[in-house]
């Protein structure tokens, strides 16, 4: 019989050199994207993913200085963009306004109830979903800020549609995108060619899986929200889903509000973003646990994307990220 193992030993032994081949990679885009466009920005939520590609960019572009309270010093060539829904977990909005001032970057916001109040957003009801809604503000702030390339955290096994997108995503004047005319990616040379009032989207870490993320957490040992670990919290089974309570998801009618140990493998809108049950309690056990999954994690945590299978590929299409 073996004997039980901690998942500080096994990451111990896991090979590293595909994650210096990722970061190796990544690094690389970031650079190319500083060097191609002339307004460039950096989308960041606070979430796992654009925490990642944030270390890579400070990798890419900054001194490693450990007295520094980021742990690097200098400046991005670019600035940090957030679209608040005004329905983000207040943890993830702390977590990432503090983070930005520990590195003293800039951060950009653009909020969705800006968009409400121009009449460009218009809700059916107060506690509509707003996670769709937000292409009207990302839109919105690349065109006011004239962005010719926003650089983000998604990858390719989150979802169907990701998996169909190039590195560089080429995106019209409308901001759509077009999947059927995408520019061929061969031997890491990228057309970047854009005529005015077009724009990309990049994606350094389209080829990593959410294990890779996971360790890579792991090694650079990269902040996070808490809520990415086991925590205590109050929520409500619906549909197979541990909906969070909070005011904009209350429980419906004959719903029980229960207390269970969970994680949230993403983080996004409250009102369509679920926790998992876990112990995982450090970025070790989740690499553990994540060995073990079989569902991405939008599939297990996002409600938005159960409506239907094209439901990602019809959001990107209208210019979501």
């Amino acid at each position: 019989m073996n004997a039980a193992v901690k998942p500080e030993q096994l990451i111990a032994d896991v090979d590293h050199a595909h994650l210096d081949a990722l970061e190796e990679e990544a690094i690389f885009i970031l650079r190319e994207v500083a060097a191609s466009f002339e307004r460039p920005a950096l989308l960041f939520s606070g979430g796992k993913d654009s925490c990642v590609v944030l270390r890579l960019a400070e990798k890419a572009f900054k001194m490693k200085n450990a007295a520094h309270p980021s742990g690097y010093s200098g400046a991005l060539p670019f600035p940090l963009v957030h679209i608040d829904t005004g329905h983000n977990f207040p943890e993830v909005i702390t977590f990432r306004d503090q983070r930005v001032a520990d590195m003293g970057e800039r951060l950009i916001v653009g909020h969705l109830e800006d968009s409400m109040a121009k009449g460009t957003i218009r809700l059916s009801h107060p506690l509509e979903s707003r996670n769709g809604h937000q292409t009207v503000t990302l839109l919105e702030t690349i065109e006011e800020h004239k962005f010719d390339c926003l650089i983000g955290g998604a990858r390719r096994d989150e979802e169907k549609a990701r998996a169909k997108e190039r590195i560089f995503s080429h995106r019209d004047s409308f901001g759509q995108w077009q999947p059927k005319e995408q520019r061929p990616e061969l031997w890491t040379l990228f057309n970047t060619r854009i005529r005015p009032g077009e724009h990309f989207r990049c994606f350094p870490i389209s080829n990593w899986t959410e294990l890779d993320v996971w360790l890579y957490i792991a090694r650079e040992n990269i902040p996070l929200p808490q809520m990415y670990f086991a925590h205590q919290r109050q929520v409500i089974r619906r549909k197979g889903l541990l909906v969070p309570l909070t005011d904009v998801t209350p429980p419906e009618p004959g719903e029980t509000v229960e207390t269970a140990q969970v994680r949230f493998r993403t983080v996004g809108d409250m009102t369509c973003t679920c926790p998992v049950e876990s112990p995982a309690a450090n970025a070790s056990e989740v690499v553990a646990e994540t060995l073990t999954v079989t569902v991405s994690e939008r599939g297990a945590t996002r409600m938005d994307d159960r409506t239907s299978e094209a439901s990602m590929e019809k959001r990107k299409k209208e210019g979501y990220f």
